[in-house]
């Protein structure tokens, strides 16, 4: 009797610490979990009601308005610049591509802006083409050969290939200028781009016009069906803008690209000049551009982030206007705006799941 007692006390001792170990387990996952989900929180002071008040676009006409206000604060015209590249050389020769597979040539092109700043872009062509045209733009971190791999997945899936650097970066040069005030200076870095403002030259043109004359020769040399454009970082931010300036582009990817002003109280997330002109982001904020960039027929955004990118930009920010922004496009006309948080990775790149889930994308269009 005693020894059948002590074993139902045994029994009863081990159940209750069971389930306490469980309980205190569960208190502690609540906690990381609270804890991840206040870190969200600390970068968003904003309501979902202030949020909605940002965008200011409440028409199509209001879309048109808007982005004849970018293209005039860039250029200082009525409309986007019918330039086209200063250089061509066709059935140019790269080693750094001999080996790609699908590719039948490549088209170098030579933009040459103010201060003789230029920027190389390649057009890839593929020996099997679907004829339809997608624009890569690397980010800060050097040439647009550092996106191999997008441009090669790219070709392989027989689409033709426009790929960018940023200006000062990879092959584009960087010229010393001298500035009446300040002397002679390399432009080795974004930052000193505001030098160069004059009331006749605004240097935030140095990062679409490559864009622009390019899609120009190209207009004026094939018939694609489609552009659409990829960038990843410095890149990403440079599709967000562009696809809101030119209605030519029907789908755009921007990778790790921007936030909204309001959730970048992270050192990290704030960014070069250009991310935070305050003249451009007056005129038009980055909520606003991005109902610019999905807004119009067959029209299309999917904006990614990586959810541990060490660089910038990540987390699942993003989801605080995702579905705002796409109700604003849904009232005001067509067009489509989807968010995706990539956790496949811990980098600061267009992953090969983010890449697929792009070209899968493209090819419902």
């Amino acid at each position: 009797m005693n020894k059948t007692f002590l074993i139902i006390i045994i029994l009863t001792a081990i159940l209750f610490f069971g389930v306490g170990v469980s309980i205190n387990l569960y208190t502690v996952k609540q906690i990381i979990s609270d804890s991840s989900e206040q870190k969200t929180s600390t970068l968003n002071f904003m309501s979902e009601n202030e949020i909605q008040k940002l965008i200011d676009i409440h028409s199509l006409q209001d879309i048109s308005d808007k982005r004849s206000m970018l293209i005039q604060y860039i250029w200082d015209e009525e409309e986007l610049p019918q330039k086209i590249p200063d250089v061509v050389e066709n059935n140019f020769q790269d080693n750094l591509f001999a080996e790609i597979q699908n590719l039948k040539q490549i088209t170098k092109l030579e933009t040459i802006s103010e201060y003789s700043i230029n920027s190389i872009s390649y057009l890839f062509l593929p020996e099997n083409s679907n004829n339809k045209l997608v624009i890569y733009h690397h980010g800060h971190d050097g040439d647009f050969i550092k996106g191999f791999d997008t441009i090669e997945y790219l070709l392989s899936e027989q689409y033709s290939v426009l790929a960018f650097s940023m200006p000062l970066t990879g092959t584009n040069n960087q010229p010393v200028i001298e500035h009446e005030k300040f002397g002679k200076i390399k432009l080795s870095s974004h930052n000193h781009l505001p030098l160069l403002k004059t009331n006749n030259f605004n240097p935030i043109k140095l990062f679409f016009e490559p864009i622009t004359s390019s899609i120009n020769y190209v207009d004026s040399n094939f018939d694609f069906d489609s552009y659409s454009m990829i960038g990843i970082s410095g890149g990403g931010w440079t599709t967000v803008v562009y696809s809101a300036i030119d209605d030519r582009i029907s789908n755009s990817f921007p990778v790790a690209g921007s936030y909204p002003l309001f959730l970048r109280s992270e050192i990290k997330n704030i960014g070069d000049y250009e991310q935070t002109d305050l003249n451009l982001y007056s005129k038009t904020n980055y909520l606003e551009l991005y109902v610019l960039g999905a807004s119009g027929n067959s029209r299309y955004q999917l904006q990614i982030f990586n959810e541990n990118d060490p660089c910038c930009f990540s987390g699942n920010e993003a989801q605080t206007f995702d579905y705002l922004i796409q109700e604003k496009i849904q009232d005001i006309g067509t067009g489509k705006f989807e968010i995706y948080i990539d956790k496949s990775h811990n980098e600061h790149k267009i992953s090969e799941k983010s890449l697929k889930l792009i070209v899968d994308r493209l090819n419902l269009t």
